[in-house]
């Protein structure tokens, strides 16, 4: 890369500040938005809570609901309840499916959880809606896509539902508005042993 003068780097910075300030003023559109985490890297939870907090932030009121990781009592939970009335937290899912072995039960606490869901993706006062690992659920086949979308359908027009874990389905993709795939390049359990850690992943 060839070293810019002075003059010409302010030059090129202006001109991106100008196409960069079109752009927002043509962006002025405001809608709900439907936001899938997935893939097979760490991190899709972790940056739906980044979200959880801006709202939180905001005076927005929230809701998180954990459809498998619920057996852990994570250390969020904790954080969260001091929020009080402003979010509304529920981890109903029982561990990982090779923990609990019983399909049955499984799919009946994903219906336990996705109904629950449910009522806060109707309710207009919950600005955003956290549905944990549904993906996971989804990909099982522990709850139903249409189900699912067909719930998603009901959300008020200002109000955003985010979905994390791996396997989304294209259907799902296709139907959000912002799609992040996180991609493992390294993870400290695979190469190292190293267990998961408090502060890192619960």
């Amino acid at each position: 890369m060839t070293s810019l003068t002075a003059e010409q780097y302010k030059q090129k910075m202006q001109r991106r500040k100008e196409v960069q300030e079109q752009r927002v003023s043509q962006a002025a559109l405001e809608k709900g938005l439907i936001i899938v985490n997935t893939g097979n890297g760490k991190g899709k939870t972790t940056a739906a809570l980044g979200m959880v907090m801006r709202s939180l932030g905001h005076g927005y009121r929230v809701a998180i609901i954990q459809f498998i990781k619920g057996a852990w009592e994570p250390a969020e939970k904790a954080v969260f309840t001091k929020w009080g009335e402003q979010i509304s937290f529920h981890a109903l899912g029982e561990g990982f499916t090779w923990e609990t072995q019983d399909r049955d039960r499984d799919i009946q606490k994903v219906y336990e959880a996705w109904n629950l869901a449910l009522s806060y993706i109707r309710n207009p006062e919950f600005k955003l809606v956290l549905l944990d690992e549904v993906n996971v659920s989804l990909k099982l086949g522990y709850l139903k896509l249409e189900d699912l979308l067909a719930g998603l359908d009901e959300k008020p027009e200002d109000s955003h539902v985010i979905l994390t874990g791996r396997g989304a389905p294209p259907e799902l993709i296709e139907r959000a508005d912002l799609v992040t795939e996180m991609k493992m390049i390294k993870h400290p359990f695979r190469e190292q042993g190293v267990r998961a850690q408090p502060g890192i992943e619960y």
